[in-house]
């Protein structure tokens, strides 16, 4: 089952985390931190991650989240006018109109802990997150290519 709003998920995080004696600090971890993927799969995989941390005697996990919001879809879009041919563009708007569906729901969710110097992290998304992300890298792709107009002769 892959349902398109984790707010629900979050919540039982929550729960679970704080049943198991941690606390949960609002925090985001970046690509650029040393960190270890949890890889293990399936519904309840975020449970055995937690019970990992609580026996490394953690006090607290960190926990970010991301809710879509307008905006988002937005900037999207302009950007991806100013990079694009208007030819180009049918496909971004539906997109778009896949994405505006999910405004306010929350599609992605990444937990972890601290021990020995690396973060260990938990991240799971929906299906419209990942095509958001997708999206957002095409972009910023188009952004950073830079043409030459001089002549070689």
């Amino acid at each position: 089952m892959h349902p398109d709003d984790l707010l629900g998920l979050k919540d039982d995080m929550i729960a679970f985390i704080a049943g198991n004696g941690l606390r949960t600090v609002n925090a985001y971890v970046p690509e650029d931190v040393p960190s270890v993927m949890f890889e293990e799969h399936g519904p309840d995989a975020w449970k055995d991650f937690v019970e990992h941390a609580k026996a490394t005697n953690v006090a607290f996990v960190t926990m970010s989240e991301v809710v879509l919001e307008k905006q988002d879809i937005e900037m999207l879009i302009e950007r991806t006018r100013v990079h694009r041919f208007p030819d180009e563009a049918g496909q971004d708007l539906d997109d778009a109109q896949y994405l505006l569906q999910h405004i306010g729901k929350t599609g992605y969710l990444q937990i972890g802990f601290a021990y020995n110097g690396i973060m260990f992290l938990y991240e799971t998304a929906t299906d419209w997150y990942d095509r958001y992300q997708q999206w957002m890298e095409a972009v910023a792709d188009l952004g950073s290519i830079v043409l030459d107009d001089s002549d070689e002769d």
